[in-house]
């Protein structure tokens, strides 16, 4: 039995994580935890999400939930790194789907994994999109540089950060498999009299709107053909139930760092 501890627990996140836990035979909620103010300190985890009584009340002591729990799941938006070095003092495994982290955020995670830690870092949870990561790289370095790349990806119209942190990593992938730079390389949208596209452009595109959970797509695109890589999710149970495979995942992997491509055995 793996208890975990979900930070963020009254978020949409959390409320499917902790919903997906007690649906489990193999899990159980430890912990569950929310920012000092929330309005939800005090309440029962289980109620909030929905599911009834889990015995296991919403707090904002961290410290305190970790302390009889294995792994730690981090969806908030908020203290990414704070959390992380608590839970690995305790011993915790380390889930981390928190998106647009800065880079020394990642390289503090780093840092805590070399120290003996064992982390995962995704910018998407999803099974699917993990294959889609691993299909775009197959068919960037098939198709070679005379496709032109273009990305798109839509979510709700409540999301901060633009664009996601999946699309990203796509542009990351596809950049590194043509030895290019997302710095340089990657042109985020286009506004008047831009010019012609460059040879090595690679097009961002961020769309919002309504309740869309996320669609992410990958154009390559020549004259005469064009190929799509898409992904749709209908549902945030999609990416609970990857952060829960990559909780198992942990539990047996040695310290490291980690994504949701060595979970599936893509790499």
């Amino acid at each position: 039995m793996i208890r975990i501890v979900i930070v963020g627990a009254a978020g949409r996140m959390g409320r499917h994580l902790i919903t997906n836990i007690m649906k489990s035979s193999d899990l159980k909620l430890a912990g569950a935890v929310e920012y000092a103010a929330s309005p939800f300190l005090g309440q029962d985890a289980g109620v909030v999400a929905g599911m009834g009584e889990s015995g296991v009340k919403i707090t904002a002591d961290l410290k305190e939930a970790v302390k009889n729990a294995d792994s730690i799941i981090d969806f908030s938006t908020g203290n990414v790194i704070e959390n992380a070095t608590v839970a690995a003092a305790a011993g915790l495994s380390i889930v981390v789907g928190t998106t647009g982290l800065k880079p020394e955020e990642k390289d503090a995670l780093a840092k805590l994994a070399a120290n003996g830690a064992r982390i995962l870092l995704a910018p998407n949870m999803s099974v699917g999109v993990n294959l889609l990561f691993h299909l775009a790289k197959q068919v960037t370095e098939i198709l070679g540089t005379d496709y032109d790349v273009e990305i798109v990806e839509m979510h709700h119209n409540q999301k901060k950060d633009a664009p996601s942190g999946t699309a990203v990593r796509l542009a990351e992938i596809i950049a590194k498999a043509r030895d290019l730079s997302y710095e340089k390389d990657v042109m985020h949208g286009r506004e008047g009299l831009v010019g012609a596209r460059k040879k090595n452009e690679i097009g961002m595109h961020a769309v919002r709107g309504g309740d869309v959970v996320g669609d992410h797509t990958v154009i390559f695109a020549i004259n005469g053909e064009r190929v799509e890589l898409t992904h749709k999710a209908s549902s945030r149970d999609t990416f609970a139930n990857g952060a829960l495979r990559a909780s198992r995942f942990l539990a047996t992997a040695k310290p490291g760092i980690y994504d949701m491509q060595d979970v599936l055995g893509l790499k």
